[in-house]
């Protein structure tokens, strides 16, 4: 009995020492709490141009363009975006010489993927588009091949024809990045795949260039884009965002 008595002895001290263990590590947590930082988060417009397109137009004597970008944030990491600009493109090939003109429209969202460190407002984003665009289709020259010999083999028209009225539709999943330079100085870069949903032929060839599109190649459902933008953020308010910095403890 006395070996019973020491053994129920022995155990409810352990429960004790263990219970009085517990309650002094919560009074410790208790007296070292966590740092809290508040900082301000900016919310606003920001509205830049793709330096790319203006760039291109000094460059390539075939092409002249510009585009006006802009995202306004709705959350902390959702933004709604578009994009507005125009294009004139020539495309000049073995049997057809065309140029495209027209403007364009898209819109959509972004979803930063970037996790800023305390008032940082840089972005690695993707997001999602749709696109409008009318224009129109010059067919300055055409080559006609002709198989008879007693004949020339090839027949050219150079007659400018216009077709215009066109109008096409496409969505596009953008991948890209926006870094402050300085305070509400932005540079970014982005890629565009494209993806046809409807559009306008013309009569007799098939459209080369859709202004906003890009180039349709031969299946003329795909396309890919590529923009350079400088933008700069209008600030209209700010929200209070918390951090919890837990401190630690001093050996």
């Amino acid at each position: 009995m006395k070996t019973q008595h020491r053994l129920l002895f022995i155990i409810n001290l352990i429960i004790v020492m263990l219970f009085s263990l517990a309650s002094h590590a919560q009074i410790g947590d208790t007296e070292k709490p966590a740092d809290t930082l508040v900082y301000k988060q900016k919310y606003g417009l920001r509205l830049g141009g793709d330096i790319g397109k203006i760039a291109r137009s000094f460059i390539d004597k075939e092409y002249t363009g510009f585009e006006i970008n802009g995202d306004y944030r709705l959350t902390k990491k959702l933004y709604i975006a578009g994009e507005l600009g125009t294009e004139e493109r020539r495309i000049a090939t073995d049997f057809l010489d065309v140029t495209a003109n027209g403007s364009y429209f898209k819109a959509g969202i972004d979803y930063n993927t970037y996790t800023n460190w305390l008032d940082m407002q840089n972005m690695v984003y993707t997001g999602i588009r749709v696109g409008v665009s009318t224009f129109s289709q010059t067919q300055n020259q055409f080559t006609v091949y002709n198989p008879d010999q007693y004949w020339p083999n090839q027949f050219t028209e150079q007659t400018p024809q216009e077709f215009s009225g066109l109008s096409a539709i496409w969505a596009e999943l953008i991948i890209g990045l926006k870094a402050e330079l300085f305070t509400n100085l932005y540079a970014g870069l982005n890629i565009q795949i494209k993806a046809m949903v409807t559009q306008d032929q013309p009569v007799g060839f098939e459209n080369l260039y859709v202004p906003g599109f890009n180039r349709t190649y031969d299946s003329g459902r795909f396309g890919l884009g590529f923009g350079y933008t400088i933008s700069y953020l209008v600030p209209i308010f700010k929200k209070d965002k918390k951090v919890v910095v837990k401190r630690r403890d001093k050996e």
